[in-house]
């Protein structure tokens, strides 16, 4: 129901009578939904730009925002007006609940890492043919990359020998996160056709 309401928010007409944060959060106490639907009008944009700054992803960053506005539904008598206006309070929701959804991508993409890691271990040992071909591949892989433009290098050294995400390489670099996925991209499917020509 609630998912319902926030997605099919109609504008506040701002020729009627603007009710202040503070005594729309007092109706919002006592299961007011028009409340909640002004509130949403007015600060929705504000909670999803900051959250999409911080995860770089519009699903996220429309789920996080769906999120804290459900929790501002339930938990409503959290907010002391006594203690600020109601915006800055959001915001600081909306960036702690961004960051831990960051926080736990990393840790489960870790743990499938570390799953597969695991798994690698417990193969068996690989013949001296086997180690022969793979130790040729790792040649050809490092010749193709040292061919590479040195940005387009980086950048993929960057995501998978340091473990970065895409936007943590563009802050790193100073560049567009479409740039940094494109150099990523381009570089991959450099690495896998010299990669397929040789088998």
């Amino acid at each position: 129901m609630l998912s319902a309401l926030l997605l099919s928010v109609v504008p506040f007409r701002s020729d009627q009578p603007q009710p202040s944060d503070a005594a729309l959060m007092e109706r919002l106490v006592a299961r007011d939904p028009d409340a909640l639907e002004v509130l949403y009008d007015r600060h929705g944009r504000a909670v999803f730009s900051l959250v999409y700054r911080i995860t770089q992803q519009r699903p996220t960053a429309e789920e996080v925002t769906q999120d804290i506005f459900l929790q501002l539904w339930r938990n409503a008598r959290m907010y002391d007006s006594g203690r600020g206006p109601l915006e800055p309070w959001l915001l600081t929701l909306a960036r702690n609940r961004a960051l831990d959804t960051l926080r736990l991508k990393r840790e489960k993409q870790r743990s499938r890492e570390d799953d597969f890691g695991a798994r690698e271990v417990v193969s068996a040992v690989p013949d001296p043919e086997t180690i022969a071909d793979r130790e040729t591949r790792a040649e050809k892989v490092r010749g193709v990359m040292a061919e590479l433009p040195a940005q387009q290098r980086r950048a993929i050294e960057l995501a998978y020998f340091d473990g970065m995400s895409h936007s943590e390489i563009a802050e790193k670099l100073m560049e567009p996160l479409g740039t940094v996925k494109s150099w990523i991209r381009n570089g991959l499917l450099k690495l896998r056709q010299e990669l397929a020509a040789d088998t």
